[in-house]
């Protein structure tokens, strides 16, 4: 089907359509444009900065006088990027030649295609980034040549580029990306434009520095988001209102733990511990989520999808991160 990414054959399983649960539907202001025949779209963000996503993962590029320098490598895009890039170059006359690749974290899901890039492609990344993939060892992340620790300006084919890291949010090494002279921060599985977060605030492994990280972005200059997920460019609107959101997460953790009782759930599984802690967090979970799905529903795509699954993270971080209702047997 054109404009469509080509599927994994699964015919052999077992599900079906007509068995799935149903959804909200997703506001349309939630779309990005459409794809083209390849699977994927390319779009100037400013000037020569350009994003292409495949309506679910996002990178970014920037042409220069002397090559192009590659904003992460999500395999799902894989070699869409490279031909997105080739579709820029032809069109402006400019050079193809992926030069340098800049690496916002560590994960796979956003850096899986770099082994596409031949390898005098100058890898940049968080000294972070470099210890976590030296780890994993994986070959289709090769590791970044050059690190940074809080702060670095890159100079590349006359342009400017600032990298900085503000601490642990998404994961340990995630870093801003500012491109001053094109108004745009990239800041990726932070906040996803239109959309709620994925399961547990977008697989986040620290959630107080998640939820602080929006507020941090909003002090950078810029007019373009680039969130790294789904299928369009985010806006400053964007960004305030998933902090509204995952605020009204907190309000609800905060005022349903109190008042939902666990006895009754040890009285029910006795010796089954986990059983019982199990019906003591999903309640709790999905109380506090309710009245949050209801308020988004319609707002931000899948509020009802994942709105349980992030409820739950922020409640975990603020039991045991915040110690709030942490109860002290007498």
């Amino acid at each position: 089907m054109a404009g469509r990414p080509n599927l994994p054959d699964m015919s052999t399983t077992n599900t079906t359509a007509e068995a799935l649960p149903d959804y909200a539907p997703v506001p349309r202001s939630a779309l990005g444009p459409a794809l083209n025949e390849q699977g994927y779209y390319v779009g100037r963000v400013e000037r020569n900065l350009y994003w292409v996503t495949d309506a679910t993962y996002q990178s970014a590029f920037l042409t220069t006088k002397d090559g192009v320098v590659l904003f992460d490598a999500p395999p799902t895009i894989g070699n869409n990027i490279q031909r997105a890039v080739d579709e820029i170059a032809k069109a402006n006359g400019v050079s193809n030649k992926v030069t340098h690749l800049v690496y916002s974290h560590h994960h796979a899901d956003h850096a899986g295609a770099s082994s596409l890039f031949a390898k005098d492609v100058v890898r940049i990344g968080h000294e972070e980034t470099r210890r976590l993939l030296a780890r994993d060892n994986d070959p289709a992340r090769p590791v970044p040549e050059e690190t940074f620790s809080d702060r670095r300006t890159l100079k590349i084919g006359g342009e400017r580029i600032e990298l900085a890291w503000h601490g642990s949010n998404h994961s340990p090494d995630n870093i801003f990306i500012h491109f001053p002279d094109h108004d745009t921060l990239m800041l990726i599985d932070i906040v996803n434009p239109g959309w709620a977060p994925v399961y547990i605030s977008n697989l986040t492994e620290d959630v107080p520095g998640y939820v602080a990280a929006p507020a941090t972005a909003l002090n950078y200059p810029w007019k373009h988001y680039i969130g790294g997920h789904l299928g369009r460019l985010g806006t400053r609107d964007d960004v305030v209102l998933h902090q509204q959101y995952m605020a009204d997460i907190d309000a609800s953790v905060r005022a349903t733990l109190p008042k939902i009782d666990y006895t009754p759930f040890f009285q029910k599984y006795g010796d089954n511990s986990w059983a019982a802690v199990k019906g003591y967090l999903d309640a709790c979970t999905d109380a506090a989520a309710a009245p949050v799905i209801e308020k988004y529903r319609g707002v931000l795509a899948a509020a009802d999808v994942f709105t349980p699954s992030t409820t739950f993270w922020v409640m975990e971080s603020i039991r045991l991160d915040l110690g709030f209702a942490s109860y002290v047997h007498p």
